[in-house]
């Protein structure tokens, strides 16, 4: 058990501290993408390790993803077991050790090994974000902490601006180095954060889950929402494991609550972060800008900092309005948008003059897209993915699951990154009618396939899986409410013999609504 220190209090106070560790937490995973956008083209650092060819610079760069690949996968394994606190502390473990080796390494291989180090991190935190907040504002909150990433990645590029200036190596090493006070401010905040209350009722532990849930929320266990939090959970640990404990093996299983689809939609959503052509930005832009539109360095680093703000600014949109808006829609509309945004800089990279080179006039033109590429990811495809992987699954395999899907993050991004410096350098203005073609075909596969979930406690979106056609029921739901005919109608006698209702007065949670026909829409406040 990792050791807890309450010395943020309770209600309003310590959920804005788990709030801001998780942001601190993603700030941290965002300043260790960006901090070798402006580092890649250093001068001292290409001599240090030999002035690497494309593909060797892509592989230098993009082993950090490999190593987050490894890092979900040893979530996958061990989180359930030691809790989410701990599983974070472990992560900030492996920042510190491979940052330590980056700022201090001299050779590729060794360079290579510690940024596979660093990038060992877990997908704990949005997943013990999405289990101690309300469902009305889940989507704003797991929002806010890729909101953070885009802040991170400002902050490390930045800061790489500032020290092109200065010469010899402290120019790349003292950027790399600073990824450790992140992570020692995100372990000094988990001594004073609980632990989650769904993996502590997973456990047996329902005592200590109870003071959490009173804590968190600032209330007596007899208070009605205590009450229904505690029967919500419960509940949707009854179902889930009616047919005994899940194991790793069985994640893809075809069960009641349809798990295997269910991991299957966190992984494709994940993908789709990722495939659309973001990191070719995030991590490649200065490049981008010197090699394809025929900037100079300066010129491009400047450029692409304020590009990469727009990153960040587009992440204002969820912070706010993402639980308002729902998860299908503006992930469609963002998909057209960036489907359209590298649409146009193709065409107009694709210009050249009568010597056969780009024509400079519509390269320029095409530092437009990259701007609206970057507004409308961090509008739509940069947060509802992390919003949408640790709700979208069942309690007991929330944890292997939100591994399963952050870990397509990694490995599509891995594969991305590693590829981009060959586009850049061999496909030029056609590399980028790749991610074109994705980001359209990813607006049907959304519609057909994803339910909406905005606005849905845990619980409930577990009740769009108990019958067929979770997609049009979910669309109903976020219209018209539950109605009689919804599938937890049907399991609701069997779950009351389960687990009691305490007051002995309703079967389940919003089973008045349900018996009055669905004329009031719950949505619920629970976690």
């Amino acid at each position: 058990m990792a050791p807890h220190y309450n010395f943020f209090g309770t209600g309003f106070k310590l959920r804005a501290a788990i709030t801001v560790a998780c942001q601190c937490a993603f700030v941290l995973f965002g300043y260790d993408q960006g901090v070798f956008s402006g580092i890649v083209g250093n001068e001292d650092f290409l001599n240090q390790f030999g002035h690497p060819n494309p593909s060797l610079e892509g592989i230098i760069v993009s082993i950090y993803n490999l190593g987050a690949f490894s890092g979900c996968i040893l979530a996958f394994m061990v989180c359930d077991k030691t809790g989410r606190r701990l599983a974070m502390w472990i992560a900030m473990a492996f920042i510190i050790v491979g940052a330590v080796l980056q700022a201090s390494a001299f050779t590729v291989p060794h360079l290579m090994i510690a940024r596979y180090i660093t990038g060992i991190e877990t997908s704990t935190v949005p997943m013990y974000q999405s289990e101690l907040c309300e469902a009305s504002k889940r989507g704003r909150l797991v929002s806010s902490e890729p909101l953070c990433v885009g802040a991170g990645i400002e902050i490390a590029y930045w800061f790489d601006y500032g020290m092109s200036f200065t010469s010899g190596s402290i120019a790349w090493r003292l950027p790399i180095a600073c990824q450790i006070l992140f992570a020692f401010l995100v372990i000094i905040l988990v001594f004073g954060l609980p632990e989650s209350p769904r993996w502590l009722h997973k456990h047996g532990r329902h005592e200590e889950a109870l003071k959490v849930l009173c804590e968190v929320y600032d209330r007596k266990p007899d208070h009605p929402k205590i009450v229904k939090e505690e029967k919500d959970v419960l509940e949707a640990l009854a179902v889930e494991q009616e047919h005994g404990e899940y194991r790793w093996s069985q994640l893809l299983k075809k069960d009641e609550v349809q798990t295997g689809r269910r991991v299957l939609l966190a992984y494709g959503m994940q993908f789709m972060n990722q495939m659309g052509g973001i990191n070719l930005v995030v991590y490649y832009i200065t490049s981008v800008l010197q090699f394809n539109v025929g900037l100079d360095r300066n010129l491009s680093l400047l450029i692409g900092g304020v590009i990469n703000a727009m990153f960040f600014f587009g992440s204002l949109f969820p912070t706010f309005f993402l639980d308002k808006y729902g998860r299908r829609k503006p992930m469609m509309w963002g998909s057209f948008g960036l489907g359209i945004s590298m649409m146009l800089v193709a065409i107009l990279l694709s210009f050249q003059d009568r010597g056969g080179m780009i024509a400079k006039n519509t390269a320029s033109a095409s530092v437009t897209f990259f701007f609206t590429y970057m507004l409308i990811f961090g509008a739509t495809a940069n947060c509802i993915p992390w919003v949408y992987v640790p709700e979208i699954l069942p309690l007991h395999v929330r944890a292997k699951g939100t591994a399963v899907g952050v870990s397509s993050n990694w490995l599509w991004n891995f594969f991305v990154v590693m590829i981009t410096p060959t586009l850049i350098n061999n496909l030029m203005w056609k590399g980028y009618l790749i991610f074109m073609a994705l980001n359209f075909a990813f607006i049907p596969l959304v519609y057909f396939c994803y339910p909406e979930t905005s606005n849905l406690t845990l619980e409930e979106i577990d009740w769009l899986f108990l019958e067929p056609g979770a997609v049009k029921r979910s669309r109903h739901v976020s219209k018209l409410g539950w109605g009689g005919e919804s599938g937890w109608e049907r399991r609701r006698s069997s779950l009351a013999a389960v687990v009691p209702n305490q007051e002995g007065k309703e079967d389940a949670p919003g089973a008045s609504q349900i018996e009055n026909g669905g004329s009031e829409k719950v949505t619920g406040s629970g976690v």
